[in-house]
C-alpha cells in the first residue's frame, strides 16, 4: 500500500511538513482564543466538550451556558474550522510520510494507513461541524449531537492513532531494506 502523498517529490516533503505544521500551530492558537468564553461549568472543555456531548439535553445546556460571544465565538470556530481541517491533515500527513520513510518491512505500510486515516478523519470532521452547526441554529433536539460525537470520536481517534505512528515511527532506530 502506497501512502497518500507518496507522490510528493522527497525533495519537497519536508518543507511542506513545515509549511503545514506552522499554518496548524497558528490556527490552534486562533481557537485557544475562540475557546476561552467556552469553557463553563457545563462545557468544561469548551468546544470539545461540544463535540462530545452526545444528548440533546447536554448540547443544550452547553450553548445556554455561552454568552452571545462564545456563541459566536463556536460558530466562528467552526467556520474556522474548514480551513483547519486541511492543515492539520496535510501536516500530520506529511509527518507519516516522513516517519514512514525511515522504515521498511510491516512499519512502512502501517504509516500508509496512518496517513489515509488523517483524511479520512477530515472527512468526519466536516460531518461533525454541520451537526454542530445545526444544533448552534437551534435544533439540539434532534439526533445533530449524537451526530457530531460519533463523528468526533473517530476523528480524534484516526488523529491519535496517526500521532502516536509518527512519533513512534519517528523515534525507532530507522530499518531500512539491507
Amino acid at each position: 500500500m502506497q501512502h497518500p502523498l507518496e507522490f510528493v517529490s522527497v525533495l519537497y516533503r519536508k518543507r511542506l511538513f513545515f509549511q503545514f505544521l506552522f499554518l496548524t500551530i497558528i490556527l490552534f492558537a486562533v481557537f485557544q482564543a475562540l475557546d476561552k468564553p467556552l469553557r463553563t461549568s457545563a462545557a468544561p472543555n469548551g468546544v470539545v466538550s461540544f463535540e462530545l456531548a452526545r444528548t440533546p439535553d447536554q448540547a443544550d445546556a452547553m450553548v445556554s451556558s455561552w454568552s452571545q460571544e462564545g456563541k459566536f465565538n463556536a460558530a466562528f470556530g467552526l467556520g474556522i474550522d474548514y480551513l483547519f481541517m486541511p492543515a492539520y491533515a496535510f501536516a500530520l500527513a506529511f509527518g507519516t510520510l516522513l516517519a514512514a520513510g525511515r522504515h521498511s518491512g510491516w512499519l512502512k505500510p502501517l504509516g500508509a494507513v496512518a496517513g489515509y486515516g488523517v483524511f479520512v478523519a477530515v472527512l468526519f470532521d466536516a460531518v461533525e461541524n454541520f451537526a454542530l452547526y445545526q444544533v448552534l441554529l437551534g435544533t439540539a433536539q434532534s439526533s445533530y449531537p449524537a451526530i457530531a460525537a460519533i463523528c468526533a470520536t473517530i476523528k480524534f481517534g484516526l488523529l491519535i492513532f496517526g500521532l502516536v505512528y509518527a512519533f513512534a515511527a519517528w523515534l525507532l532506530p530507522r530499518q531500512t531494506q539491507k
